[in-house]
């Protein structure tokens, strides 16, 4: 179940009211909203790794690894074509979008070889040694932009193409957005103009308390970012 973009706003715009910390408007919370959202999926990573060494709880339901993975598996993506193929060079996939890229794989027609990444570094060095080249059998690839792989060796058979290339990847979360529509110079709440945020249900009171830290640097209110920067601190640590 989605968080709501709406309650968030309405708790934000509750508790800034409260200290008297100056209005939030609608686009600014957009923009503070979506950033908030990124900032909080992008510490699942670094608790996964914080958790590996601890994993293994008897508990069913507080294992911290298995609650972080769970809170990351609507965003995996497994065995994805690629965008495009031109010879060697591949095309990430753009829908959903990709926020990291996992194991890419290559299908020799018999079974779904993982190939390596390299620096391009690496690459050069490989092409020199004849026993280190890159074979069929154990291709490599280089990372070259953003949206592009290069793959070592350059031909293959099957050759390359969205039929014998894919990948796993973690997707980013869509972009949030609270719609409204102006009536009477007000801003009203407009569902079907909204998308709620994508995080797991129980990140609704970090989303809340980041939301109004950012705000608070934004609106040059110290004693807001105070307050969300308390509060977070409390949750963060019941979390330990």
């Amino acid at each position: 179940m989605p968080v709501s973009i709406d309650t968030v706003y309405q708790r934000v715009l509750a508790l800034a009211n409260k200290e008297q910390r100056g209005y939030i408007t609608p686009q600014e919370y957009n923009l503070l909203a979506n950033q908030a959202q990124l900032l909080i999926f992008d510490e699942y990573f670094y608790e996964i790794d914080k958790r590996l060494e601890d994993h293994g709880n008897s508990s069913e339901y507080s294992d911290m690894l298995d609650i972080t993975s769970e809170k990351l598996s609507p965003f995996l993506n497994a065995n994805v074509d690629m965008a495009a193929v031109n010879g060697a060079t591949m095309t990430l996939p753009t829908t959903p979008v990709l926020h990291k890229l996992g194991t890419v794989f290559y299908n020799d027609g018999t079974k779904s070889i993982e190939v390596e990444r390299i620096d391009a570094n690496q690459a050069e060095l490989m092409q020199q040694t004849a026993l280190y080249a890159p074979a069929q059998e154990r291709p490599v690839y280089v990372r070259r932009s953003e949206t592009t792989l290069q793959f070592f060796p350059t031909t293959a058979t099957p050759v390359y193409s969205i039929a014998t290339v894919n990948c796993n990847f973690i997707a980013r979360p869509i972009q949030a957005v609270w719609g409204y529509t102006v009536v009477n110079s007000q801003a009203l709440y407009d569902a079907t103009l909204s998308t709620d945020f994508e995080l797991h249900a129980s990140e609704e009171t970090e989303l809340v308390y980041k939301v109004l830290e950012l705000a608070g640097v934004i609106l040059n209110k110290p004693g807001l970012v105070q307050i969300a920067t308390n509060e977070e601190t409390a949750l963060i640590a019941k979390k330990q």
